[in-house]
């Protein structure tokens, strides 16, 4: 056990990173920590080099893992399933992909095309951009191991409900008719050396850090923002535990927003530290990540009106009952 806490303050929290930020910004900046200033900077700093390290190593792990899974491999694995079991692998499957809300929709028509149910490629659709074996080690390294695994359980409830719910409903017709390809196709799994996969690993590691890199600055920066210089009062006066609408504007304010869960990440820990509800933050981070006005504009061109309203009002809903259902248990996780 001790020996775990140690692994996961050194190589999750790094721990040893925060000491030699703390040297830089007391030595080499000469401010002091306990100013507005020096504590921003820290912030700052410490963040986003621990972001960057962490996810330049877990996007390649997960994307060499991911290079055994072409589409046309997943659709044969999923294609054997019906009914839940179906929809939990395709959020399964979400879960080795890291992609934001809008790289997730390309690979929603390829899944669509390929002849997987309509319900299974949105369970897919929903749990890439929220849930993925990334998150939950950032997950960690900012809250605890016990927030990061449930987390990612409501984010695949969720995503398996939601799925199920489209897959019951027959909305088949709902989807624009350029979308439905040849499913009569078969494909044979690309074979990949191990060097092949480690260069598509550095590849993927390149696109994606090189897509998110700005947005992971930006919430960096207003993490620093709200922990060093909104007063207390004004964020308890909005987002409060005991303000009963704290999910729901929670929620609302993250839908116009585009990031992924790198970006919100450093928002989430800076509100978490001002006392704001751990249910009240996952609803922010979930909005921003699985129903970014960006992603439902780019969906408005795949699927129409009527799927497009059930999708989004499942998934508010599902982010709202987790938001409120967190906060009433939030003493158990923190």
């Amino acid at each position: 056990m001790i020996i775990f806490e140690w692994l996961n303050n050194q190589l999750l929290k790094m721990e040893w990173l925060s000491n030699a930020v703390r040297l830089l910004v007391e030595n080499g900046f000469n401010l002091d920590m306990s100013t507005r200033l020096g504590g921003s900077i820290h912030f700052f700093i410490y963040d986003v080099i621990k972001i960057f390290i962490l996810l330049s190593v877990l996007i390649f792990t997960i994307s060499y893992i991911q290079s055994y899974f072409p589409p046309e491999r997943t659709r044969s694995i999923i294609g054997r399933y019906k009914g839940v079991w179906a929809n939990t692998l395709g959020a399964l499957f979400g879960t080795i992909t890291p992609f934001c809300s809008c790289s997730s929709i390309p690979l929603f028509i390829g899944f669509t095309s390929a002849g997987l149910p309509l319900g299974v490629t949105f369970s897919f659709l929903i749990s890439s951009p929220l849930v993925d074996l990334a998150s939950v080690i950032l997950l960690a390294s900012i809250f605890n191991w016990k927030i990061a695994i449930a987390y990612v359980i409501a984010g695949l409830i969720l995503a398996v409900i939601a799925g199920t719910i489209i897959s019951k409903s027959n909305l088949e017709g709902y989807v624009e008719s350029f979308v439905y390809g040849d499913q009569n196709l078969e494909y044979e799994p690309e074979s990949l050396s191990p060097r092949d996969r480690a260069a598509y690993g550095k590849a993927q590691v390149i696109d994606i850090v090189g897509r998110v890199w700005l947005y992971i600055l930006i919430g960096v920066g207003i993490g620093a923002a709200i922990h060093n210089w909104i007063p207390q009062n004004i964020i308890s006066a909005v987002l409060g535990q005991d303000k009963w609408y704290s999910v729901l504007v929670a929620t609302i304010v993250g839908i116009p927003m585009y990031a992924d869960i790198f970006g919100t990440l450093p928002i989430a820990e800076a509100l978490v530290l001002r006392g704001v509800g751990i249910g009240t933050v996952l609803a922010f981070m979930m909005g921003v990540t699985a129903l970014s006005l960006p992603s439902l504009i780019m969906l408005s061109q795949v699927i129409k009106p009527r799927l497009l309203t059930i999708f989004f009002s499942l998934v508010a809903v599902g982010i709202v009952i987790i938001g409120y259902t967190f906060n009433a248990l939030g003493h158990f996780f923190l």
